[in-house]
């Protein structure tokens, strides 16, 4: 890539032009499209991302504005009604199926993660997106009230999603939580918050020998067994066996599990966890919880940062779209950010690209980055730009 690039093209360099065309391929998306293909859908609705544009007429604005740059991008045409046109009934399984043909290819690049243990730590949870019902009537949660759901799984290593599921507002979490867990290997850790406490899913969780840990609840009945381990550790207060003494609790859970009472200096508040693992110390196990609220700040990011809390079209498939080009977004951001070891936040690198978008800067010195670093999935050494001319 030369600095005759935009940090727009360079960022859409990372994503793969074979895969793409082989998915419009596949879902046949160009059949009927002349003059708004899938590749200026995606290339829009992830400018509508990287500048937190409001609505169709914002995102036509602000492209018309640099219509000299329309060539480089192979970018014909753009207007409000062909958006809107085509976020409605262009496949969304496209974009979900190019988010994880490059989630597997950037995993493949990324260093693993320096952890106590050697098992793949998987975090999981879901974040609501409330909706207006009488414009999303297919995302009913309640009476009066729409909301669609992330159901999503992080990857420890990386955090990256590694599995989302998006269905209405109503769905149990748990119900979901069983599905997306169902691929999970025998030596997995998984953590996740008190409401995914359901004894019998933790039970079938302990006899695939998956490791789980997340909060303890404070009416649980349990019998004490005893002292596992002497607590030494700092922040450690206790370090039990017990065994589940509610009747209903111990039929569904009837093995013995560990209690593990530690202190949190940063918020100065005593938390209990359980687990069924009695291999890792204890302080582990309280720093595996603690990296629970990686999959928090996620949530918190891709609302903050992403064009997803408000959306450019009320259909289902125009709301999913939007989503998974939110999520490709993210993706090629956090692999930037991951594979350079960038010094600065994800908030900051996102605020850098959104203001720089149309320079002719090489992102190398825009971001004080090594050369070595900056380089796409099956960069050979010579320009790979998806869209240039």
């Amino acid at each position: 890539m030369g600095y005759s690039s935009t940090v727009f093209n360079q960022v859409l360099s990372f994503i793969p032009p074979g895969t793409l065309r082989s998915l419009t391929d596949q879902y046949k998306t160009d059949r009927y499209s002349k003059h708004f293909d899938t590749k200026s859908q995606l290339l829009v609705n992830i400018f509508a991302h990287a500048t937190q544009s409001k609505s169709l007429r914002a995102i036509e604005t602000s492209l018309r504005s640099w219509k000299n740059v329309w060539y480089h991008l192979s970018l014909k045409n753009i207007s409000r009604s062909h958006l809107s046109y085509m976020n409605k009934k262009r496949d969304y399984r496209l974009f979900k199926d190019l988010f994880t043909h490059m989630l597997v290819e950037f995993q493949k690049k990324l260093p693993k993660a320096k952890f106590r243990f050697k098992n793949p730590l998987k975090i999981l949870d879901s974040t609501t997106i409330p909706l207006c019902l009488s414009l999303f009537p297919w995302a009913r949660y309640r009476k009066r009230k729409g909301a669609l759901k992330i159901h999503t799984m992080l990857d420890g290593d990386h955090t990256l999603p590694v599995l989302m599921d998006i269905t209405e507002g109503r769905v149990s979490d748990i119900k979901r939580a069983r599905k997306m867990t169902e691929s999970l290997s025998q030596d997995s850790i998984l953590t996740m918050d008190l409401g995914y406490i359901d004894y019998g899913w933790l039970c079938e969780l302990h006899l695939r020998h998956i490791t789980f840990v997340t909060r303890s609840k404070k009416n649980m009945d349990f019998e004490d067994l005893g002292q596992h381990v002497e607590p030494h550790e700092k922040g450690v207060m206790s370090d039990r066996i017990i065994l589940l003494s509610g009747y209903n609790s111990f039929k569904k859970y009837p093995h013995r599990m560990r209690r593990v009472t530690f202190f949190d200096e940063e918020t100065e508040k005593e938390l209990a966890f359980i687990t069924n693992n009695l291999v890792l110390s204890a302080k582990t196990i309280a720093v595996i919880y603690k990296r629970r609220w990686d999959i928090e700040n996620f949530f918190k990011w891709i609302k903050q940062n992403l064009k997803i809390k408000t959306f450019l079209g009320s259909s289902e498939n125009a709301v999913l779209i939007q989503i998974w080009t939110a999520m490709i977004y993210y993706l090629i951001l956090k692999y930037i950010q991951l594979q350079t070891k960038y010094a600065f936040s994800m908030l900051n690198l996102t605020r850098v690209v959104c203001s720089t978008l149309f320079k002719n800067v090489h992102m190398i010195d825009l971001l004080n980055l090594s050369p070595n670093g900056f380089k796409p999935p099956g960069y050979d050494g010579q320009q790979m730009l998806l869209f240039d001319g």
